[in-house]
């Protein structure tokens, strides 16, 4: 079992940043492969970023290029998303999950997930 919580989501005007957080704790976190989808109201989970256990492979969607950033520690057990250039459509509640052994960006690939938190872009 590997236990995930997130943290870090909030509240913030549109062009800012925010940087998520996901703890986890129970099985080796480091030979894990770490994601994060987010999800709108009424609409389907989606694939955000996902991180090798190594941290060499990466992989983002196209609407996230450029402007997130995931990266891993894995001596603090803990994976990270630094939000910059942040935009209204990128409001959501923010899931981390693992998944072993290799990178992919479908939601039912992976087998253990955090609680989620809420990142609200508005002005």
């Amino acid at each position: 079992q590997v236990q995930l919580v997130e943290s870090g989501g909030g509240l913030v005007q549109p062009g800012g940043s925010l940087r998520l957080s996901c703890a986890a704790s129970g099985r080796s976190f480091s030979n894990h492969v770490m994601g994060w989808f987010r999800q709108a109201p009424g609409k389907e989970r989606d694939f955000v970023a996902a991180i090798s256990w190594s941290g060499i492979s990466i992989s983002y969607a196209d609407s996230v290029k450029g402007r997130f950033t995931i990266s891993r520690d894995n001596a603090k057990s803990t994976v990270y998303l630094q939000m910059n250039n942040l935009k209204p459509e990128d409001t959501a509640v923010y899931y981390c999950a693992a998944r072993f052994p290799v990178i992919s960006s479908k939601a039912y690939d992976y087998d253990y997930w955090g609680q989620g938190t809420q990142v609200t872009v508005s002005s």
